[in-house]
């Protein structure tokens, strides 16, 4: 069921349920007005005929034979008058007699004063009267015709219009839903149209403080964050493949080259080194993109632990080393004997900010003459500070403006090997764990890349 149409019977349900207790409500009252003016009415007739008779103005036979005659054209009253002893004085027809008193009735009229009571759709009343000193007991009856025709006119009418209440409700609310989600419809409408083709266009925004406004505010928010993503992807696969292309062409070039005449023996063993270079370059090539995907979960979907960072890069430092032991690190650590250790404690992923920092410390060795990195860790507010540095051949302005750009290499960096993944997997991985990464370097004069981590 669509939410026009659910809205429509939701709402004509509720308004509907309330017309109808407004409808009960008025019957109901009606009924209650009808039916104490005709107990008034009834008290008013039946003091007036006994006020007659006890006066004498006029002898009971010619009341009843007023009561008889009237009783055929209208509903007339029948009134009885007993004394207190229960002797009756008065009865309009005896043989009719609606209330049949009784000795107990006229005790509790005695004893009540008055009283108002039902006889099927009759209505009754008994009252005490005094009239010269004595008490009277009266009794008086009759049937509302007029009122009950008018409730029953009454109800009719109000069936008519609740029906016709309905109808109308329906075809407002109807009315109402269509036009409170045109908004909508148009927002959809407008959505259709946003493909991968034309992820550049965004909702139209015609009110941000309401509540659609805010629905394509959001969206738009997506938009622009799958449009990045899109991009990123697509240039990302654009290098991927330039990246992948180069080692594989240069690859089959040396194999093919190989094959087309029979060589030496160190002629065969050169070219085997030279495609295992292209192959280890591959694999280094495919473990950086690994990692750089890595990098890209969120932070919900990786396992942090506790981590010192001391440790942490001491175990970096000694890796390095293994595999390029012309390589000179040194790490200073400003951390006095009183200091909370917590200060060098990050909560992180031990795998991946290992490389984060293998990949600055490389970064140092590789463009310093001496091939050195200094690290220093040092300690501010919430903030763990890690600064590498080199006194090497420095960044231009626009290396450093692309620095971190995926597979953006300098000028200077084609005599070096790499493939332009580590600095900008480095920045990601540091951003996943709430950190910071800038870089301040000089031509001619070193590069420093200061960290910032949140300890525990």
């Amino acid at each position: 069921m669509k939410i026009k149409t659910r809205l429509t019977l939701q709402n004509t349900v509720v308004i509907a349920t309330v017309f109808l207790l407004c409808m009960v409500m008025i019957y109901f009252i009606s009924e209650q007005t009808r039916s104490r003016t005709f107990f008034h009415n009834l008290k008013s007739e039946a003091i007036t005929k006994a006020h007659l008779f006890l006066k004498n103005q006029v002898d009971a036979q010619t009341m009843q034979s007023i009561y008889l005659n009237n009783k055929k054209f209208i509903n007339e009253v029948e009134v009885a008058v007993y004394n207190a002893d229960f002797q009756m004085l008065y009865h309009d027809a005896i043989q009719n007699d609606i209330v049949k008193e009784d000795r107990k009735m006229i005790d509790y009229i005695l004893n009540k004063k008055e009283i108002e009571f039902y006889i099927g759709r009759y209505q009754a009343i008994g009252m005490v009267y005094s009239f010269s000193g004595k008490d009277y007991i009266i009794t008086a009856a009759a049937y509302d015709g007029y009122g009950y025709d008018n409730i029953e006119k009454l109800q009719e009418n109000l069936i008519y219009l609740f029906i016709i209440g309905l109808t109308l409700l329906f075809a407002a609310c109807y009315f109402l839903a269509y036009t409170s989600l045109k908004p909508i419809r148009d927002i959809t409408r407008e959505a259709e149209n946003i493909t991968a083709l034309y992820i550049d266009k965004r909702l139209p925004v015609k009110n941000e403080k309401d509540e659609l406004g805010e629905l394509c505010m959001t969206f738009n928010d997506l938009l622009e964050r799958l449009e990045v993503s899109f991009q990123s992807q697509k240039m990302f696969v654009s290098n991927v493949s330039h990246e992948l292309r180069t080692p594989l062409a240069a690859l089959i070039a040396e194999l093919d080259l190989s094959l087309q005449k029979e060589r030496t023996e160190q002629e065969y063993q050169k070219a085997i080194q030279n495609v295992l270079q292209d192959a280890r370059r591959m694999t280094r090539l495919i473990d950086g993109l690994l990692n750089l995907a890595k990098a890209s979960y969120q932070k919900e979907q990786i396992k942090m632990q506790e981590i010192r960072l001391d440790e942490l890069l001491l175990d970096t430092r000694e890796i390095i080393l293994k595999a390029h032991p012309e390589y000179h690190i040194e790490l200073i650590f400003e951390q006095e004997e009183d200091d909370d250790d917590r200060q060098i404690i990050v909560k992180g992923n031990l795998y991946l900010l290992n490389i984060a920092f293998s990949n600055l410390m490389e970064n140092n060795c590789k463009y310093s003459a001496d091939h050195s990195s200094f690290v220093q860790i040092s300690f501010w507010k919430e903030w763990t500070i890690v600064r590498l540095s080199d006194d090497g051949i420095g960044l231009s302005e626009t290396d450093k403006q692309n620095l971190f750009t995926l597979f953006y290499r300098g000028e200077q960096d084609k005599t070096i090997e790499g493939h332009g993944i580590g600095m900008a997997l480095s920045q990601k991985i540091i951003h996943l764990h709430q950190g910071h990464i800038t870089v301040h370097s000089e031509q001619n004069k070193g590069t420093t890349f200061i960290v910032e981590l949140p300890h525990i």
